[in-house]
């Protein structure tokens, strides 16, 4: 790893934080009970299937609609949209609202990493400024999740792709972190889970990489052509880094 290393940034799900995927299922029924039950205290009494058709709930429709590309609307663009072609239009702030009840049950099944907090505060007292990179379907659920394990006052840069329009590997998202701490590639490390979109998207711009491995999520044939270092723990990072 080169030693002139200056902003260390993190994806968040499945790098900081990790989730149940056997829980999902029932989490994302739950989820959608708690949006159309606020939906319906404003009036909208749709069931799921005239609201996501084919689609259980709206997380299974959002997550389908752009599958194989890097578009990002954001799921409350989505909802306002579907709503809309129902001839219903809601105030922002009850579709915030109604989202805020949905994200409320999906945040339960995301835990910290025993070793997340640790590394954090040391990579902080070895003065790194830190930056947050995540693919999100809402800008607002990436901070709410962020405020409830208590991860946010460790950064000074979160960048959702939600608020960004454009999932990782886009090389945008990345470009947006190098340009908010005026940096060259080259001095900042993109630490991730997912290969083909934390490690190799970072690689795009030049950005040294360090992909954790303890929930694998396979690499491309061209891994081993790539000069990443990987570590299985969170908490072998500051040394990786030290001089």
């Amino acid at each position: 790893m080169k030693q002139n290393i200056r902003v260390v940034f993190f994806d968040l799900g499945n790098t900081l934080i990790y989730d149940d995927p056997s829980a999902w299922a029932g989490v994302y029924l739950r989820a959608d009970h708690s949006l159309r039950s606020s939906l319906h205290k404003f009036g909208v009494n749709l069931s799921s299937h005239e609201l996501f058709g084919k689609y259980k709930t709206l997380l299974h429709y959002y997550y389908n609609l752009h599958e194989g590309d890097l578009e990002e609307p954001g799921i409350g663009a989505v909802l306002k949209d579907l709503l809309s072609k129902h001839n219903i239009h809601l105030a922002d702030e009850n579709l915030h609202s109604a989202l805020r009840s949905m994200y409320a049950v999906t945040q339960v099944n995301w835990y910290m990493k025993d070793d997340a907090i640790a590394t954090l505060r040391a990579l902080r007292e070895a003065s790194y400024r830190l930056g947050i990179i995540s693919n999100s379907s809402d800008d607002s659920n990436t901070y709410e999740l962020m405020d409830k394990l208590k991860l946010r006052n460790y950064f000074d840069f979160i960048l959702s792709s939600a608020a960004f329009s454009k999932r990782k590997p886009h090389p945008g998202i990345f470009r947006a972190g190098l340009e908010y701490f005026q940096i060259q590639p080259d001095q900042t490390v993109m630490i991730g889970g997912n290969y083909e979109v934390d490690i190799l998207g970072a690689h795009q711009l030049g950005m040294n990489t360090i992909w954790i491995t303890r929930r694998l999520l396979s690499p491309s044939s061209d891994s081993t052509t790539r000069e990443v270092a990987i570590v299985s723990r969170l908490s072998e990072i500051p040394a990786l880094l030290s001089p």
